[in-house]
Order: structure tokens, then C-alpha cells, then sequence
């Protein structure tokens, strides 16, 4: 249960990182897929945390890679 609350304390700072410092990528989050469950009751685990996680920090690195010129 500890690595899942690390895990979700860092989704939470990502999170607030892209909304503070990036609110044109913010308001796509919504648009992610991994944010739209596929089944009417997912099953949410520790993987999937880190997989949404992950995902989140690929977003913004892409953001940050293709954006850093203008």
C-alpha cells in the first residue's frame, strides 16, 4: 500500500507541475486515453497507477521536446 500512495503522490505532482507550468497540455488530460476506462468497473491497481504514471511523464516530455523552441 506504501509504494501505491508514493505513486499516487507523484501522479499528484505531475499533475500540478503540467497545471501550473503548462496549462495549454493540462486541458488535454481529460482527452488521454489511459484517463478513459474502457470498462464500466476498471479494476485499479498499483500497475496501473504507474502505467497512468508513466504515460503522464511521456506527455509532458514530448510537450517539453516539441515545444522548447517557441
Amino acid at each position: 500500500m506504501k509504494e501505491l500512495h508514493k505513486i499516487l503522490n507523484e501522479i499528484t505532482q505531475v499533475t500540478t507541475n503540467i497545471e501550473t507550468n503548462y496549462p495549454e497540455l493540462y486541458r488535454s488530460l481529460g482527452e488521454n486515453p489511459m484517463t478513459l476506462p474502457v470498462k464500466k468497473h476498471p479494476h485499479i491497481d498499483k500497475m496501473v497507477m504507474q502505467e497512468y504514471l508513466e504515460s503522464l511523464k511521456e506527455l509532458l516530455k514530448h510537450h517539453l521536446e516539441t515545444h522548447k523552441n517557441k
